[in-house]
């Protein structure tokens, strides 16, 4: 995921509180208010793949698969379980019984497969472009029209019956069924994606337009449901789900309040204005501890990388310009001055507990000379480059943009190279510019992983042809996905490993730079608040004493 907490009050006692107090948040120890560090892109999960889109979302919806708080492990979600065929082209899913969706339709074995129907047969160059978890791992649509060019994964999905859903693969997928509790996968109304025209996604430029669906009427089957979302006052809005099928979330109202300034969503916590907030500034935690506050840490599941656009520049197209890029940046440093604490320097694209990590893959070490040298072999000494970096936001992976630009640039300029910054903010342009326009030569990104597997990482980033990276390397995509399909786990891991050593010897598409835990914080009177490597935090549980 490219790449999320919060806070609860004490409860009312139910029989001083009446049904309309609880679901709209009469009292004011009944609302929740946590400190966001960007701008939801929408509400629609299919047409999402960030963290503060998530954020709400994830506690909107709910996927067919879960994971257990605080880990990767798997849990059952809307079904309770779900059992391959022998090849794994088959998947049947038990349902959950008696569950309704927020417009109080059935959430049943019809409605499911609605939904992977929707999904393979999505109209449009532009709502399909927005589709990059679908594109990665079902690979194509019905009619491919934008930049997903593979063949489908999807053959069909069966309703059974009302409690059970049975999925047909034209091939076996290694990401299943991990990839199943996905975010982007969740399970929408049915009924509602129809009044409200979920798949009208238009395109004007480079800008993209989504339905009443997406931006007013998000309707899924989680402990909350959409009160609206505020872009004057930077807030987002969820009530409780009073018809929810499981526990109860503890408090009526949860707020997310968009503050992308780390130093001033510090500052509103300490004000009281605010009951915690993600992605404190690595220089604060010792300070937030001293205060008082709880400052939890994910453990790291995640990469920062500078990605190399093959496509504008020539001279990005020589191995050895990518190579000295690499050499030119003192990632120790990077890391130690810009990143939390407990971040290292990751030598490929995957972190060392993911199957497939290759302990022999090519590194390298900070070497300017070097780097030089090989600018100067390729004939590439007075080399420019348009650098783009993201503002307004902060990710687990990159804790301030704007300092890591700054560091990173001034490497390169060591090295001979000119660099041209380009600031856009992270929800009003980067995202599209970096990864759909493909307008940058470099540029900051990462991911945080949605599941343990190496495709989830190196799949996502350079399984096909993306405008992002800019290069066509049948040969790589081709070794990945035999990989991807491979059954045993050894024979996988290392299938995986060997595309980990081309990757980082023959392709370097980009420069791996660290990989960090990240941190919440929140007031002392805080409780139930579960910390995940996947950024998947529930806040329906939390309390507040």
């Amino acid at each position: 995921m490219w790449v999320p907490l919060i806070v609860g009050l004490l409860l009312v006692p139910l029989a001083a509180c009446a049904q309309s107090q609880r679901s709209e948040g009469g009292a004011a120890n009944d609302t929740l208010v946590f400190g966001a560090a960007g701008a939801p892109k929408m509400f629609d999960p299919i047409f999402v793949d960030e963290g503060e889109s998530f954020r709400p979302i994830r506690q909107m919806y709910e996927t067919l698969v879960a994971y257990k708080d605080g880990t990767s492990d798997l849990a059952p979600g809307l079904a309770t379980s779900w059992t391959p065929s022998d090849g794994g082209e088959t998947w049947t899913f038990a349902l959950r019984q008696g569950v309704k969706f927020q417009d109080g339709t059935p959430m049943d074995a019809a409605a499911v497969c609605a939904n992977f129907d929707r999904w393979f047969h999505m109209p449009g160059a532009a709502a399909q472009s927005q589709m990059i978890y679908y594109g990665d791992i079902f690979e194509g649509f019905a009619k491919n029209e934008g930049d997903t060019t593979g063949q489908p994964l999807y053959q069909n999905c069966q309703a059974t019956d009302p409690n059970t859903a049975v999925l047909h693969l034209n091939r076996n997928k290694g990401a299943f069924p991990a990839a199943f509790g996905v975010t982007s996968f969740s399970i929408s109304s049915p009924a509602a994606m129809k009044q409200y025209h979920a798949d009208q996604v238009t395109q004007s430029g480079d800008s993209f337009s989504y339905p009443s669906y997406a931006n007013e009427h998000p309707t899924g089957t989680g402990p909350y449901r959409f009160g609206g979302y505020d872009k004057a006052n930077n807030t987002v809005t969820l009530l409780r789900n009073d018809d929810y099928w499981g526990e109860k979330a503890k408090t009526a109202r949860l707020i997310f309040k968009i503050i992308p300034d780390e130093n001033a969503r510090k500052q509103e916590l300490r004000a009281g204005t605010i009951d915690g907030y993600d992605y404190p500034s690595p220089a604060d935690l010792t300070s937030l501890r001293q205060d008082g506050d709880q400052v939890l840490a994910r453990k790291p599941f995640n990469l920062l990388y500078l990605g190399i656009n093959q496509k504008n520049n020539p001279a990005l197209r020589d191995l050895r310009v990518r190579q000295a890029l690499a050499y030119g940046i003192n990632r120790e440093a990077l890391v130690r001055n810009k990143l939390p604490e407990g971040a290292v320097v990751p030598t490929q694209f995957i972190p060392d507990t993911v199957a497939g990590y290759a302990p022999d893959a090519q590194t390298y070490p900070y070497d300017p000379a070097k780097a030089k040298a090989l600018l100067a072999e390729a004939g590439a000494s007075n080399l420019t480059l348009n650098f783009y970096y993201p503002t307004e936001v902060t990710r687990p992976y990159m804790p301030n943009p704007t300092d890591i630009f700054s560091v990173v640039a001034e490497d390169l300029r060591q090295i001979g190279v000119t660099v041209n910054p380009v600031p856009e903010p992270w929800n009003g342009g980067y995202k599209d510019d970096v990864q759909k326009a493909g307008k940058q030569d470099l540029h900051l990104l990462g991911w945080t992983g949605d599941y343990n597997d190496a495709g989830n990482f190196i799949g996502t980033f350079f399984g096909r042809p993306k405008p992002e990276f800019g290069f066509d390397a049948p040969p790589l995509f081709d070794e990945m996905a035999k990989a991807d399909a491979t059954l045993d786990p050894a024979v996988k891991a290392a299938a995986y490993q060997q595309v980990n050593r081309d990757i980082m010897a023959k392709y370097l598409p980009g420069v791996p730079l660290g990989s960090a835990p990240s941190y919440l914080v929140v007031r002392p009177n805080v409780h139930g608040l579960v910390p995940s490597p996947l950024t998947l935090e529930h806040y329906a549980p939390v309390t507040k004493s």
